[in-house]
């Protein structure tokens, strides 16, 4: 079979030297006898391989960002060290995407002009250190943080459709190095497996819309009504987490619900704080620093009204919107203080917000006296007590019967012989599927899921029909007027069946073009002078 023509000389020149390592001519290398071996093409494929594992790696760093902050508390907790990982990851993540992209692209260049693909040791070396970090890092995300996979798979509700128009056009294009590869190669075997494999992988392709399902492919009128917002701490990437000033920073993002974490001080004054140390979020460490690793609630209140708990939020940035604050929200940080939960429901109270708090910790013996510590000061707080929403599982009962006119929030799914039905559930968004979701909105069942930061979870929640969402990024949330994207199922089969007929033309176009060039072009190992003196010679002898 012929040879496609290769590109000029100093192009072959420049793509030898950048895959092979090596300043090679195109006229030494066919002088030398250089060809792809099967070695060559082992190589080539696992080079294809490490990019799409890179590749889908890249997608689980971009979706696992919206529960990102988790993790930097966590390592935090475990090394007392903040940094910004998901910044690590991102980087780390590009380099080697890029990398793999980009030998990709140099050994597809190399099949089209005809050159040899001898891949240098140095990048091979290189190949497999990309595979054995992406590979430890999914084994890590997998014991780690096991819960991310299913946030992938709700990913998928989202991106399905875009996905699916961006591996048709991948593989779309790579039929023009296929074609090639095809047309010049002399192995009729390899030539019917590449085959069968490339147009199975197309038929999936172009039937994957088939097991396509997203709650956002819709009708615009069966949209249902945007959820409520409810601020994790507030608004924790504009203010300190869990002070006065978050509360009024999520109010000003028309948020409903203050959501918070309510411990009691050694003398028995309920005052909001999530960890169970003060490390991360006040001076404690400066002012008490013998007992800075001891627990919050070992604290008086005239002690921990002592604590800065607002400057660590000015040097750590715990989110990038820090940078972007003006100098008197900056100058108010550094004035908070850890507020009581008396200052919180009566800044409630004032800016009209109902309020929702866990009781921590809930494995301490004197659990009773601090449920009735908080009971007392919301009773005195005069907030009316259906803007009060009680989280804690503790002495529920001993709440419902003190406080009847308290919503009770559960952490937990309905069951089937449930003696009061539930009318509120707080869960992970990542324990609720879209079925249920639907069943329990038609069931007049109010659900508030956590944590919803990234747009594009936010959107398949709405679609979803998600009563509520609890979110660090309320300031985001607050300007979506409708879900990112929003299909009538009509308009996704019309997108469906032009980008599976455009990418069937443009395959067909690819492989009949090649074959054209190639018939077109000299034999293997003759230039065009040499076609035309054999010519020349022939008519001469006639």
């Amino acid at each position: 079979m012929a040879e496609p023509p290769g590109c000029c000389h100093p192009c072959a020149t420049c793509l030898l030297c950048l895959y092979s390592c090596q300043w090679i001519t195109a006229k030494k290398e066919k002088r030398k006898g250089l060809h792809t071996t099967k070695c060559d093409c082992s190589w080539f494929f696992f080079l294809f391989f490490v990019f799409v594992f890179t590749l889908v790696w890249l997608y689980f760093a971009i979706i696992i960002l919206n529960d990102f902050h988790n993790f930097n508390e966590f390592i935090f907790k475990q090394r007392k060290l903040w940094l910004d990982w998901s910044l690590v990851l991102l980087i780390a993540t590009a380099i080697l995407i890029t990398y793999s992209a980009a030998l990709l692209v140099l050994a597809l260049c190399l099949q089209l002009c005809g050159q040899p693909l001898k891949l240098h040791w140095l990048h091979k070396t290189l190949l497999i250190f990309t595979a054995l970090v992406v590979a430890a890092a999914f084994t890590g995300l997998g014991i780690k943080w096991a819960e991310e996979w299913r946030s992938a798979c709700i990913s998928l509700q989202a991106t399905g459709p875009f996905l699916h128009i961006g591996i048709v056009g991948g593989m779309t294009l790579l039929a023009w190095p296929l074609a090639s590869f095809i047309y010049r190669t002399h192995n009729t075997g390899l030539k019917v497996f590449l085959l069968l494999v490339y147009c199975m992988v197309m038929i999936a392709l172009y039937l994957a819309p088939l097991g396509i399902t997203s709650p956002c492919i819709m009708e615009e009128n069966q949209l249902p009504p945007k959820p409520a917002l409810v601020g994790h701490r507030g608004a924790p990437m504009l203010a300190p987490e869990n002070t006065l000033m978050s509360l009024h920073k999520a109010v000003d993002c028309d948020v409903q619900v203050f959501e918070t974490d309510v411990m009691v001080s050694a003398d028995g004054v309920p005052f909001l704080m999530h960890d169970e140390e003060l490390t991360r979020t006040t001076n404690v460490q400066a002012v008490f620093p013998e007992r800075a690793a001891l627990n919050s609630i070992t604290f008086n209140w005239t002690e921990l009204q002592q604590l800065d708990a607002g400057s660590w939020f000015l040097e750590r940035r715990p989110f990038p919107t820090v940078q972007s604050l003006s100098a008197g929200d900056r100058y108010q940080a550094t004035e908070q203080r850890i507020p009581s939960l008396e200052q919180t429901l009566e800044a409630a109270k004032q800016s009209n917000i109902s309020i929702m708090f866990d009781l921590r910790p809930e494995n301490h013996s004197d659990y009773q006296s601090f449920v009735n510590a908080t009971l007392k000061v919301i009773f005195q707080s005069g907030i009316p007590l259906q803007q009060v929403l009680w989280l804690p599982d503790g002495f529920r009962e001993q709440v419902k019967q003190q406080a009847p006119g308290v919503q009770h929030v559960y952490g937990r799914k309905r069951l089937q012989n449930e003696k009061e039905p539930l009318l509120h559930v707080n869960l992970p968004y990542q324990d609720m599927s879209f079925e249920e979701i639907r069943q329990y909105r038609q069931d007049n069942i109010s659900v508030n899921l956590y944590v919803v930061n990234q747009p594009w979870l936010f959107s398949v929640l709405w679609c979803s029909g998600v009563s509520s969402v609890t979110t660090n990024a309320c300031q985001v949330l607050k300007e979506m007027k409708r879900p990112i994207w929003l299909f009538p199922s009509r308009t996704y089969l019309m997108v469906w069946i032009v980008v599976d007929c455009t990418s069937f033309l443009a395959i067909l176009w690819a492989f009949l073009l090649m074959k054209y060039v190639c018939f077109l072009s000299p034999p293997r190992g003759e230039s065009e002078t040499d076609v035309l003196l054999t010519k020349i010679n022939s008519l001469m002898q006639e």
